[in-house]
């Protein structure tokens, strides 16, 4: 288990120990983590800034990287306006092209700023074990993007990458809302010169509005679900059933479910959570 705690703001100590009783309650365990510790300890990523700076060093060294002064709401007023054809995410190289003149002046009018990875011109693929082979052409689709921000805190995309090389690990299987950031990851682990693992991508749990599950839906953190006397292995037996895992919706462990377990019965589209869905969880023992 690793606590991915970058941003500062959004971290906070006892969402962790929520998260750590959500799992604990669900049945789901692990061999080396935060609160037990193991070989490649920390299992914090606040704690493991240093090794995210040693990848940037090594980054800056190769002339990949530069820094970006655009705020926000520039990125915005860009993304309204896109050029026909192109993906209005892009970033569009602006201080890429900035004179050591024009940073200096950034600097004195007191902007600080975020580094971006200067992105080649190359096409990036890989076999999704779930969703088969992924393309994309990183430059014209997502353009130079930042690996620290203008706060210090460092993105997303080449925490985990250091994380993952460093933990040895070799397996990924997360949401497919991160299907798209894969290619990046992948340039990174080449430019870092890291082993990239084996990526597989599940689809979503979602309202049936197709918006991610929030508030908005009713109860639907494991908090609540267990406060209002859910048991886990009804909350367990109805997440397999509607991912294709069981044939019909009963209580079921997770480690009851090891041995069944099949990649090929999961549904490539997003789920759709009902809510009448949701009132049988707390009906059904």
């Amino acid at each position: 288990l690793r606590i991915e705690d970058l941003d500062p703001d959004r971290s906070k100590p006892h969402y962790v120990e929520r998260l750590l009783q959500d799992l604990h309650w669900l049945g789901l365990d692990w061999d080396e983590g935060p609160d037990i510790g193991g070989p490649y300890a920390p299992y914090c990523q606040g704690a493991r800034r240093h090794m995210y700076d040693r990848a940037l060093q090594v980054l800056k060294n190769s002339g990949l990287l530069y820094p970006c002064y655009c705020s926000r709401g520039e990125l915005r007023q860009v993304a309204q306006a896109p050029h026909a054809g192109e993906n209005t995410g892009r970033y569009p190289a602006t201080c890429r092209r900035l004179t050591l003149r024009e940073q200096e002046l950034k600097r004195r009018e007191g902007r600080k700023p975020s580094l971006r990875l200067v992105v080649p011109e190359v096409n990036v693929a890989f076999d999704d074990l779930c969703y088969g082979t992924f393309h994309q052409a990183l430059a014209r689709e997502v353009g130079d993007f930042i690996v620290r921000r203008a706060d210090g805190v460092h993105a997303y995309q080449l925490a985990v990458v250091v994380d993952d090389a460093a933990m040895r690990i070799s397996h990924v299987l997360r949401g497919a809302d991160l299907l798209d950031s894969t290619p990046r990851q992948l340039l990174l682990y080449k430019l870092l010169q890291l082993p990239a693992p084996v990526f597989t991508h599940v689809p979503l749990f979602m309202g049936e509005d197709g918006q991610r599950l929030s508030k908005r839906h009713g109860d639907v953190s494991l908090g609540k679900l267990r406060e209002k006397g859910a048991r886990p292995e009804t909350v367990v037996g109805y997440l397999a059933y509607k991912a294709g895992l069981l044939a019909c919706w009963e209580p079921v462990t997770c480690a009851e479910l090891i041995d069944d377990f099949d990649l090929g019965k999961i549904p490539r589209g997003n789920i759709l959570v009902r809510a009448e869905e949701l009132n049988l969880l707390y009906a059904k023992k």
